[in-house]
């Protein structure tokens, strides 16, 4: 089950990947091009070229899960790329919209109290 949690950091791979990769390949990514561990407790998201499916590589506390969501229409919205250009840090109401087919652009957020750290 997925449960997006507002304390746990979401990367969003920037590119496309190749979808027959499983849970060793998408872990190679997040080593070799984030230069991130996958045990460190974040979500890693990928998307396929036609951007129809997704996948979130998630640790869990005994090993690891992928989430997998193919569109029958539609794409799925990218976010706008990092500096470098490798990856996206994304937050948990952002990949809920992405997930749901919200246009991120079209969203009005209301100002809200910020503690700053």
């Amino acid at each position: 089950m997925l449960h997006l949690d507002a304390d746990t950091r979401y990367y969003w791979c920037q590119g496309v990947v190749d979808f027959r990769k499983g849970f060793d390949g998408l872990c190679g990514i997040v080593r070799e091009y984030l230069g991130r561990e996958v045990t460190d407790g974040g979500v890693f998201i990928f998307v396929n070229r036609s951007r129809r499916a997704i996948k979130l590589l998630k640790w869990e506390q005994d090993g690891l899960a992928i989430y997998h969501k193919r569109l029958e229409q539609g794409v799925f919205e990218e976010p706008r790329p990092s500096a470098d250009g490798s990856h996206l840090l994304i937050g948990s109401d952002q990949l809920s919209l992405i997930l749901q087919g919200v246009r991120l652009s079209s969203v009005v957020r209301n100002r809200r109290f910020r503690l700053r750290s």
